[in-house]
């Protein structure tokens, strides 16, 4: 466990520095990611409700989603912090969760279920219009270019979570529900590999799960007891290292992943 805090909203690495965000807060905790260790705090003006945080590798540079529809950006170390994309006044697309693939990052909102997905430049490269059923919640973009994203499905009774694969025009490639008699439910994070293989954070049933490119399930990774029956909140896999950094309500923990 690298700490105790309040609800973890977000976590990533950035080099050998992971980074938390945690709810109602303008703090970062910053901790060394090898000895575990404490580092300063990186806080920011004006900020003080985010909803998650996410690392470029490429450019490295640490993208801070938070309330009301606004992104930061910043250096490792917490440099040259600023507000590098806001919500234009007629726009009502406002960032929930956020993804790096490369140097674009996607962005979904639950109130228009749309995805956005900008360059390094903070420049809009497409806006995917999702099918009026999908609440999003989390969505990577896939090696292929598809993206992935974690839904509720208000069209089920009752209302379900779901995985979809979705193409750049927004239409629906495959899905995944879970399996019985573990259904998915509350959905909230995900993470994806250099292959398209899915962790799945399932919040309510306390465990990790691993699905393929195709979204089929693998299995389960982690389990309820290996997470000490906390909900997982948020992920980070370190493709390099074969970690996956898990948010709880209470803190952060790192796993080592092995996939077959």
């Amino acid at each position: 466990m690298l700490c105790l805090v309040g609800q973890v909203v977000g976590v990533t690495q950035l080099h050998d520095v992971v980074y938390i965000v945690y709810a109602c807060s303008s703090r970062i905790l910053t901790f060394n990611a090898t000895r575990h260790h404490e580092l300063p705090d990186i806080r920011v003006k004006d900020f003080e409700f985010p909803l998650d945080i996410v690392a470029c590798e490429q450019t490295s540079q640490i993208y801070v989603a938070a309330y009301p529809a606004r992104v930061w950006r910043m250096s490792a170390g917490g440099g040259g912090i600023r507000l590098w994309w806001s919500q234009f006044w007629s726009d009502k697309f406002a960032p929930m969760k956020l993804s790096v693939t490369s140097a674009r990052l996607l962005m979904t909102s639950l109130h228009t279920k749309q995805l956005m997905q900008l360059d390094s430049d903070g420049n809009e490269l497409r806006r995917v219009q999702l099918p009026d059923y999908m609440e999003p919640r989390h969505a990577v973009e896939s090696p292929t270019g598809t993206f992935v994203i974690s839904h509720v499905n208000t069209q089920l009774e009752p209302k379900q979570s779901q995985i979809s694969e979705v193409n750049t025009a927004g239409e629906v490639l495959r899905q995944f529900s879970g399996s019985h008699p573990s259904s998915l439910s509350d959905t909230r994070h995900m993470a994806v590999d250099s292959d398209g293989n899915i962790f799945l954070a399932d919040w309510h049933n306390h465990h990790i799960l691993l699905l393929d490119a195709q979204l089929t399930l693998r299995g389960v990774i982690i389990d309820k007891h290996q997470l000490n029956y906390k909900q997982p909140e948020c992920l980070c896999y370190r493709e390099q290292t074969g970690q996956l950094l898990i948010g709880f309500h209470d803190g952060v923990a790192v796993f080592d992943v092995v996939r077959r």
